[in-house]
């Protein structure tokens, strides 16, 4: 058994036991450690004894549903665990919710054991942050170059415009996770620098020209996240 693998823990948090004990067996059948909860105090409480490096969390519940549960765990959370919300398909008001509340992806159910051990190594491996000091970033393939402004991908290396620079910057120091439109012209452009309603799509397509498509991610009506691939 991998022994990073052993040391991991997930919390699982949901009120229906039958979904609880089918995540259960089939990570532990990984070799992970499983906690669970049924609802969200509940996990609230477990996280803060316990720690988990990644926190799944079903979004309608008893008590405390998800999308509050999540805004406490990151409020109060010494650490910063991967969360994850669990949604069916259909519910994307669910998925942008959760998003907005500070989780990092979802889970869309129902979902087969192979393919949830895919997904939750996956978010899992964004706990690994392959940076090694704080003027070199990197992600996935490409390489980022504070210093030198300089971005290095797979097909060697660009020099990109300041803004480019910076919002590919933002978003691979933080893949997966989903920035809204209003942080990124915030972030990047100042809340006191007016610019035009397309700016960022403008410039996202720009990235996307010299980068490949499969980068960056728009996520409809909410923003944009970065794809490890």
């Amino acid at each position: 058994m991998d022994n990073e693998i052993k040391n991991t823990t997930i919390l699982l948090v949901d009120d229906e036991q039958d979904i609880l004990d089918f995540l259960s067996y089939s990570l532990k059948k990984e070799g992970y450690k499983v906690l669970t909860a049924n609802n969200g105090e509940e996990g609230i409480r477990i996280a803060k004894e316990k720690n988990p490096s990644l926190i799944i969390l079903d979004v309608m519940m008893p008590v405390m549903d998800g999308i509050e549960a999540c805004q406490v765990l990151r409020r109060e959370l010494k650490t910063r665990p991967i969360i994850a919300f669990l949604t069916s398909r259909s519910e994307d008001y669910s998925q942008i919710a959760g998003l907005e509340a500070g989780a990092d992806d979802y889970i869309s159910k129902p979902i087969r054991p192979r393919l949830l051990v895919s997904k939750v190594a996956s978010l899992l491996s964004r706990l690994d942050k392959k940076e090694i000091n704080e003027d070199i970033v990197y992600c996935s393939s490409i390489k980022i170059d504070r210093e030198k402004y300089i971005v290095e991908s797979k097909d060697g290396p660009l020099i990109l415009p300041k803004k480019e620079f910076e919002l590919l910057e933002l978003l691979a120091t933080k893949p997966g996770k989903v920035f809204t439109r209003d942080q990124i012209l915030s972030l990047i452009w100042g809340d006191d620098t007016v610019v035009g309603e397309r700016t960022i799509d403008v410039h996202i397509r720009k990235l996307r020209e010299k980068l490949g498509n499969d980068y960056i991610r728009t996520i409809k009506g909410v923003g944009y996240t970065f794809n490890e691939i």
